[in-house]
């Protein structure tokens, strides 16, 4: 595993804030959604699998971390290490929505999305039948902590495990609990748009929200048309992210947005 000094300015990002309540900042990306739909109903037609946008824009948040490996860390001691694999953390919700959970889906740049999507509904059927041990752990810790413990607990045991890079799954705390970006959507309500924050215990550089596909006016060779627009958002900590690594990194999601097929792996 490769660890470095840490950059100058992302030495004075860590020296200069504390966790999350300080140091995010947000962006926005409107995608043209018709290639997108359209390998969708490529993929069902093919393979019977609900794949869908959040999927598809969980293996473009994957391109994007390939494409800007300086997202690719985690932080300890000073010192930048690389993650191992491309993880993503899907957060999803069960009990017919009542409840929200999370699955985390390791190694998402090499994987299809059709297997992003079985892993995902595999592993959400099994919180919710109450089968799945790494969750069924981590939820009962959760479930016997006082308030006034949680806050603490929640924060060290991320060192630990994130900082760190432990395995604490044995109590339900797995190493690197929520990989190297997370994923929720809001589309599935109807809403365009939303941004949301970073709780100080994700340790991630980065948190997108997907948001609805809706008709809108665009301008296509100089002439206005209809056209499938998708939007997302995404929170970044400025601790892991500057400005020019967000741009570029939302310009390698738009490409993969723009031809999903031509990302999968053989």
């Amino acid at each position: 595993m490769t660890s470095r000094k840490l950059p100058v300015w992302r030495k004075l990002a860590w020296a200069a804030w504390r966790p999350p309540s300080d140091p995010q900042f947000y962006g926005e990306l409107d995608v043209d959604a018709e290639a997108l739909l359209d390998y969708i109903a490529q993929v069902r037609a093919t393979s019977g699998r609900h794949v869908t946008i959040t999927h598809l824009v969980g293996r473009a948040v994957a391109h994007g971390l390939a494409r800007v490996p300086e997202l690719r860390v985690r932080v300890a001691f000073g010192r930048e290490h690389d993650r191992e694999s491309i993880d993503v953390f899907f957060i999803t919700s069960v009990h017919g929505d009542k409840e929200l959970s999370g699955v985390k889906i390791t190694d998402v740049v090499h994987r299809s999305a059709v297997d992003v999507a079985e892993e995902l509904e595999r592993r959400n059927a099994a919180i919710a039948d109450g089968t799945d041990p790494e969750f069924g752990k981590g939820k009962a810790l959760l479930g016997w902590l006082p308030v006034w413990l949680l806050r603490p607990v929640l924060r060290c045991g991320a060192w630990l495990t994130a900082g760190l890079g432990l395995d604490l799954k044995a109590i339900g705390l797995p190493r690197e609990a929520f990989g190297g970006a997370m994923i929720t959507s809001v589309g599935m309500w109807g809403v365009r748009r939303a941004f949301s924050p970073l709780a100080a215990y994700y340790r991630i550089p980065v948190l997108v929200l997907v948001g609805s596909v809706e008709q809108r006016a665009v301008v296509v060779d100089g002439e206005v048309v209809a056209r499938p627009v998708l939007g997302i958002t995404a929170t970044f900590d400025h601790r892991y992210v500057d400005g020019s690594q967000a741009v570029r990194f939302a310009t390698a999601a738009r490409e993969y947005c723009a031809d999903p097929g031509a990302f999968e792996p053989a």
